[in-house]
């Protein structure tokens, strides 16, 4: 053998190991490898919603050829690459329901601004951001509109007087304005349009208008949610004010009776979970009938000692979940919630043990499967890291600190610290990027406030059920109102502190998924190469800490304008596209209102036409009646003319006007080097939800016949 020939066996024999090695770990993994399978159908979900363009049928049968095949290997092939060919099939079947989803859900949605006689159905009664009364109508009549135009559901804001008080059922009618869900309010902002399709709702509006009935609704009409609203009547009659408000929703998820003043206080104390029928209140109630029926047979001997009480107990402790998922409305999250109980109280009835990464990884998949969509929202995203974080840390304490080294009394105190801290932690990064905040002081209000829940309020919650046919239920009443009464207190409390909550800017996209993917791969992975997850996670958080916001920013009609200042984001009006103001100075980090933002220095002249200066650029923003007109005036001396009317004829100056806009969307406006301008649009994608022509970023130079403003 030559030299040569001796120097490459050990090559290659460094480069056979080197490829085997990840085969290796892989194998060493056998076993507990199922609870990757959600996070890879979640990569294969957040591929296609990270499309530029709608999926066709070229990229749909190629996803089916990858699943076809991962299935075949699986079964055939070798077995060193049966996970690499089920991870391959999972995020291509991730992609599949994604598309399969989006197909059922399809739905007409408005494509134009409407304003005349609505008549529907109602479904449900609800109240808005503006704390108006609101209504979700199906069954729409719009008048000279095709019914194959017409949105399968609208909602409605009452504005006015609302005439008579709506219950679900009802057929009326009313005059209001309305739109199509409206898109992002900057590049990268929370898209509520796509939300709003997959949800089946095709336009939303309001009216001053009184609302009318035309038909009582039906005896068999929509009666769970009629029911829900005798629910929450009946509660709120017997409690009254915010307490009963708070009650009904814990019972019903019916937040309309709820003012928004008792909400603030709630989300700034960090207790705001409490609001949505989540994990924490199905499985405390769950976990009450489960323990009751448990302990109660086991008093009875003959019963105990003849059938398995604890997995009739289990069984019966579905039943009222299942029954609690119904009268709750059943939003996403009380779904949600509703499949984790089901696979840990199924796991209970075989014998195996209910809290595992396997039984959470299990609901995650069953999730996935039927509502893909889900994952993209914030209760999804918090609800599972707060789950896995909690099983995976307290299996974590259960190695270190085995049972029985805690006096007896301690332990309920320090299971709450812990899971308290553990579901804090996890969920903090989440609620900051998606909601801009952070409470400060959440972990205070919550250790006040969820032994109340769990000892006193969701017990009551469901003894009063019980003895509601009976009409026994005021005792129980009763104590909820006290448990109630306390978390309102209490959030009105650590709300009021100093310091008590922390605005946080809006991370750029893939920060979220970075610190997700390095958590799991922490918690998940076997052996030393686990803490390969810290990378991403910690990179992750230096990019968030060093995001730039984006310089100027301009709504979707061009009536307002945000420049970022020395003293933050200097708002164009005092008034006015007041969704968009907020959206913009929360995503800023910035705790201030729209009034305060627009008396920052920035901006200069009469309401109607704002002028200012920014990267050597002479701007103003003309709007109202007077835009059209004034445009000549203010191209002459301006070097970009934002209005909310159309230009007419060219002028010496660059302009952004409504019909720009429209194709446009929301603008994000940053300088370049060369003193140009780099015009990002919103509309950057081509969904079934968008419908619109993506728009590429465009350069505007400025005017040759100009010199930049001093």
């Amino acid at each position: 053998m030559t030299d040569g020939t001796r120097a490459s066996a050990p090559r290659g024999q460094w480069l056979a190991a080197a490829l085997a090695w990840p085969f290796g770990r892989i194998a060493d993994m056998r076993g507990a490898l199922f609870p990757w399978v959600p996070v890879l159908i979640g990569l294969g979900v957040a591929l296609w919603f990270a499309l530029t363009w709608e999926p066709g049928a070229m990229e749909y049968g190629v996803a089916g050829v990858v699943v076809t095949g991962g299935v075949l290997l699986r079964l055939r092939g070798p077995e060193m690459l049966h996970p690499v060919a089920v991870a391959v099939a999972c995020i291509a079947a991730g992609f599949l329901l994604s598309g399969l989803r989006a197909g059922r859900v399809d739905a007409p949605v408005l494509g134009f601004r409407y304003y005349g006689p609505v008549e529907g159905r109602v479904v449900s009664v609800d109240r808005s951001q503006s704390d108006q009364p609101r209504l979700t109508l199906d069954h729409v009549v719009l008048e000279r509109t095709d019914p194959s135009r017409t949105p399968a559901r609208v909602r409605i804001s009452l504005h006015g007087e609302p005439g008579l008080a709506p219950v679900p059922g009802m057929v009326v009618m009313t005059t209001a304005l309305l739109s199509p869900p409206d898109g992002p309010v900057e590049p990268g902002a929370f898209d509520f349009r796509r939300m709003a399709w997959f949800d089946g709702l095709g336009a939303v509006g309001y009216t001053r208008s009184p609302v009318l009935l035309l038909e009582p609704a039906e005896p068999g009409s929509l009666r769970i949610n009629r029911l829900r609203a005798d629910i929450r009547a009946g509660v709120e009659a017997r409690i009254g004010g915010e307490p009963g408000a708070f009650s009904a929703a814990l019972i019903t998820g019916d937040r309309s009776g709820m003012g928004q003043a008792t909400v603030s206080d709630l989300r700034n104390s960090n207790l705001a979970h409490l609001l949505a029928i989540s994990g924490l209140h199905m499985g405390l109630l769950a976990g009450f009938v489960f323990a009751a029926l448990r302990n109660g047979l086991a008093l009875v001997p003959p019963l105990a000692l003849r059938i398995p009480s604890k997995k009739v107990a289990a069984a019966i402790a579905m039943g009222a979940a299942t029954i609690y998922l119904t009268l709750s409305g059943g939003s996403v999250s009380t779904e949600r919630a509703w499949v984790m109980v089901m696979v840990m109280l199924g796991a209970v009835l075989f014998d195996r043990r209910a809290l595992t990464l396997r039984s959470v990884a299990i609901a995650a998949t069953i999730l996935l499967a039927v509502e893909p969509e889900s994952m993209m929202e914030p209760g999804f995203q918090m609800s599972f890291a707060a789950t896995v974080a909690l099983v995976a840390g307290f299996a974590a304490l259960r190695a270190v600190m085995p049972h029985g080294k805690l006096p007896g009394w301690v332990m309920p105190l320090f299971t709450l610290f812990v899971s308290s801290l553990l579901a804090g932690f996890a969920t903090a990064p989440f609620a900051a990027a998606h909601f801009n905040r952070i409470a400060e002081y959440g972990l205070v209000a919550n250790m006040l406030s969820v032994p109340v829940m769990g000892l006193a309020i969701m017990p009551a919650a469901v003894v009063a059920g019980l003895l509601a046919p009976l009409g026994w239920e005021a005792p129980a009443l009763w104590v909820m109102e006290q448990g109630t009464r306390w978390i309102l207190w209490v959030a009105k409390l650590v709300a009021g502190w100093n310091g008590a909550v922390i605005p946080v800017p809006a991370p750029p996209a893939g920060v979220l998924g970075a610190l997700a993917l390095g958590a799991l791969w922490l918690i998940l992975w076997r052996g030393r190469a686990r803490f390969a997850g810290v990378v991403p996670m910690a990179l992750a958080f230096v990019v968030w800490s060093v995001t730039e916001r984006p310089p100027l920013l301009i709504t979707s009609d061009g009536s307002l304008a945000g420049l970022m200042t020395a003293e933050g984001r200097a708002l164009s009006a005092v008034k006015g596209a007041g969704f968009a103001a907020a959206q913009w100075l929360e995503n800023d980090g910035d705790s201030a209102d729209q009034a305060g933002a627009a008396v920052r220095p920035g901006f200069s002249g009469p309401p109607t036409a704002r002028a200012f200066t920014a990267y050597g650029w002479r701007m103003i923003v003309l709007k109202g009646k007077s835009a059209e007109g004034a445009f000549a005036d203010a191209c002459a001396t301006s070097d970009l003319v934002i209005t909310t009317a159309t230009a007419g004829e060219d002028g010496p100056c660059r302009r952004i006007d409504a019909k720009s806009l429209r194709g446009t969307g929301p603008l994000a406006i940053s300088p370049r080097k060369d003193g140009a301008l780099i015009l990002q649009a919103t509309q950057h994608a081509n969904r079934a939800w968008s419908h619109r022509r993506p728009v590429p970023d465009e350069i505007l130079t400025r005017p040759s016949d100009r010199s930049p403003a001093q």
